[in-house]
C-alpha cells in the first residue's frame, strides 16, 4: 500500500517512518509538513493511506480531508484524545492514533486501513468500467477508463489514445487528474499521463506501452518507480 505522511513535528515523522519501515506491504512515497503541500501530490499520484496529523499549520487535518476529492484511507494522529471522537464523523477516517502510540497499536490501524481498501474492491473494478464522453468535432465519443492507454498533451490539444483509436481536442492535461482513477493512472512527464496496466517495459527514460514510446520526465521518474511493483 502506498502511503504518505502529513505531519509537522519531526519526532512524530520519525516514529511513523520507523513503524512504516517495519511493515513489508507499506511503501512510504513522500512526507509533508503541511496539508497544503500534499494537495497537488494527491491530485497526480496513487496514494492508498494517509497518516494525517490533526493540528497542522494553515489548515487542520480534519478540514483538509473535506477538501480532498475521493480521499484514500486516512489514519489520524493527534496528541489530544478529544479530537479522536469528532474525527470519526468523516467516513474516510479508518482509525486514529493518540500520541505516543505503540507499534502494536499502529499495526491495528494499518489492518483497518487494509480492510477498508480491500473491501470495496468491486467498487474499484466498477470505477475501471466507468465511462466518459469526449466532445470531438461536435461528436460525443464514449470511452471506458480501462481502454485508455495514455493521454498526451501538445500545446493546447489533448490526445487520448485507446486500444482502438486516437481522439484529439482542445483541453489541458491538468484537467484530467480529477477524472481518472488515481490508483490506475499517473503522470510520467509534463505532457503524458499513462495507464499503469498497459506498461510493458521501461528502458532508461523511455516507457513502452504497446509499441508506443513515452518519455519519462526527470522529476517524475522516482515516483514512477515507487508506484510500480518492482521485484
Amino acid at each position: 500500500m502506498n502511503c504518505i505522511i502529513i505531519e509537522d513535528e519531526i519526532p512524530a515523522q520519525k516514529v511513523l517512518k520507523n513503524f512504516i519501515g517495519k511493515v513489508p506491504h507499506l511503501n512510504l512515497i513522500d512526507t509533508f509538513k503541511a496539508a497544503i503541500e500534499a494537495n497537488s501530490f494527491l491530485n497526480s499520484n496513487a496514494v492508498d493511506v494517509i497518516f494525517l496529523d490533526i493540528n497542522l499549520p494553515d489548515i487542520s487535518g480534519l478540514d483538509f480531508i473535506k477538501t480532498v476529492k475521493n480521499p484514500p484511507a486516512i489514519i489520524m494522529t493527534t496528541a489530544y484524545p478529544d479530537y479522536a471522537v469528532s474525527s470519526f464523523e468523516l467516513d474516510t477516517i479508518v482509525d486514529y492514533l493518540v500520541k505516543p502510540f505503540s507499534f502494536d497499536r499502529f499495526l491495528k490501524a494499518i489492518n483497518k486501513a487494509k480492510d477498508r481498501i480491500e473491501t470495496p474492491k468491486s467498487n474499484t473494478e466498477d470505477k475501471d468500467e466507468e465511462t466518459i464522453f469526449l466532445n470531438v468535432d461536435k461528436t460525443l465519443h464514449k470511452l471506458t477508463f480501462n481502454t485508455i492507454l495514455y493521454i498526451e498533451s501538445d500545446r493546447n490539444y489533448i490526445t487520448v489514445v485507446t486500444e482502438t483509436q486516437k481522439l484529439s481536442y482542445i483541453d489541458a492535461l491538468k484537467n484530467w487528474h480529477s477524472k481518472l482513477p488515481k490508483n490506475q493512472f499517473f503522470q510520467v512527464h509534463k505532457s503524458f499521463i499513462i495507464n499503469r496496466k498497459f506498461v510493458d517495459k521501461i528502458s532508461g527514460n523511455i516507457l513502452f506501452i504497446k509499441e508506443n514510446k513515452i518519455p519519462i520526465g526527470r522529476t517524475y521518474k522516482q515516483n514512477l518507480l515507487k508506484q510500480l511493483k518492482i521485484i
